[in-house]
């Protein structure tokens, strides 16, 4: 009998245990949850046969060893920086490790201690990194494999909410995942090439730097850069490429409204704020605002933005309650935390609202004297605020690359990434049997 850990059954869990359940009965697999909240790793466990819910704590040692040793597979859906004390206690014991979560300097140091072992410690295996690897790579191995030259390689990634015609909320977006890596989005370093040349965009000016994408079907989005596109030349072997760019998709509309938080200097995290406790949300904008005893906070925004008093971005900020003399709610915090706890009030998801995730590739290659592209579109629909799209697509992918492990269809050993045949090729079938179909379209440029 096969042993499973999974630690950590957040939300972004709930896909991944119920699929991991599911094949158990199959099987006859244990599966083992355990998270700080017994409550909650019970919850996900429902009662199954297979299933096993257990309290559990990384910082204690003792029990981190003792639940690892008793494993043969080991998941971690923790927050990232917990990932290498698991990875060193995994190595400790001779077991597999498979995250959703990006490789760091820390894990990729492990890779030789793996291969030692016979080990497989893969990451980056949900979505955005995950899903977003698998096809990608899938479609540059097979132009490749024609002899064709890439020239552009361009992806897009979203994590938003369904259309809704009967929801008022003109953001069209609630947090479908962690609220913090939102308010903090685009901070650092933003890269990538464009044509043959090194690009870069400041954070103040990242919102302002947006492109239109049009999915067939699905209607118009906006991108903004992601942050270090550069290590994809790396990842994805594009060495000399042209054109490299990955970003992130919102509603029409979003970026622009975004971007008055990042001027105000709402989204900043270096410092906390004074009287905190007792502020309100007006006072935290009003608190960016230069002082004017005639003037409105409203209007003193408005005019340091040089928005339309009556305009869509004002319109924005008005639904957020953000010029209300609502308590902010928290005791201290840094203009990045405040303004994260403000918009937790509205968007936080509702219990009979559905997310969708939203996924499009670019790719310009040569053939001959043609110039084609191939556009790769994937659209996944949540079916509540438990079964999200984004807990399926992080979870699914890791649930068919466990299933896979088991089995002894993966060879790869060490740290790795899922970006070769023996791991797209499997996973992205089955995913396209639970739903997850990309619709890809050939076209010649002139």
């Amino acid at each position: 009998m096969e042993k499973i850990l999974v630690l950590g059954a957040g939300r972004s869990a709930t896909s991944l245990i119920a699929y991991l359940l599911n094949q158990a009965n199959s099987f006859g697999w244990q599966i083992t949850v355990a998270d700080y909240a017994l409550q909650l790793a019970e919850d996900k466990v429902k009662g199954n046969p297979n299933g096993k819910a257990i309290a559990f704590d990384i910082n204690n040692e003792q029990q981190r060893e003792t639940v690892i040793a008793e494993a043969d597979v080991v998941i971690s859906m923790l927050p990232a920086r917990f990932h290498v004390a698991v990875a060193e206690a995994c190595l400790q014991f001779s077991k597999h490790l498979l995250t959703a979560s990006y490789v760091d300097d820390d894990m990729r140091a492990l890779d030789n201690q793996a291969k030692e072992k016979g080990l497989l410690f893969l990451n980056e295996c949900g979505l955005d990194p995950g899903i977003d690897h698998m096809s990608a790579k899938k479609v540059i191995d097979h132009i490749r494999n024609q002899g064709f030259e890439l020239r552009a390689f361009e992806s897009f990634t979203g994590g938003l909410l369904m259309p809704n015609k009967e929801e008022d909320n003109p953001w069209e977006y609630k947090f479908t995942w962690n609220p913090r890596n939102v308010v903090m989005a685009g901070q650092g370093d933003v890269k990538f090439i464009q044509e043959g040349r090194y690009k870069y965009i400041p954070y103040h000016h990242l919102f302002r730097r947006t492109e239109m994408i049009h999915i067939p079907g699905h209607g118009y989005f906006e991108g903004y850069a992601n942050r270090d596109s550069l290590q994809y030349l790396e990842v994805y072997e594009l060495q000399g490429i042209q054109t490299l760019y990955r970003g992130t998709l919102r509603r029409p509309g979003f970026c622009k409204a975004w971007d008055v938080f990042v001027q105000l200097g709402a989204t900043e995290d270096s410092y906390s704020m004074e009287g905190v406790n007792g502020m309100t949300h007006r006072q935290f904008i009003n608190s960016f605002l230069s002082y004017n005893p005639n003037d409105s906070v409203e209007l003193k925004l408005a005019h340091y933005m040089k928005l339309d008093i009556d305009g869509p971005e004002m319109h924005k900020m008005r639904w957020l309650g953000l010029f209300e003399d609502t308590p902010v709610g928290l005791q201290k915090g840094t203009p990045a935390q405040v303004l994260e706890h403000i918009l937790k009030k509205k968007w936080t998801i509702g219990e009979d609202e559905r997310d969708q995730i939203v996924m499009w590739h670019l790719f310009d290659y040569k053939d001959g004297d043609q110039t084609k592209q191939v556009r790769s579109a994937m659209v996944a629909n949540g079916e509540d605020a438990t079964d999200t799209a984004m807990a399926k697509t992080v979870g699914l992918p890791l649930g068919i690359a466990t299933k896979l492990l088991i089995q002894g269809k993966i060879e790869a050993r060490g740290v790795q990434i899922p970006i070769t045949p023996e791991f797209y090729n499997p996973i992205l079938s089955e995913l396209e049997t639970l739903g997850f179909h990309f619709i890809e379209e050939e076209v010649v440029v002139d």
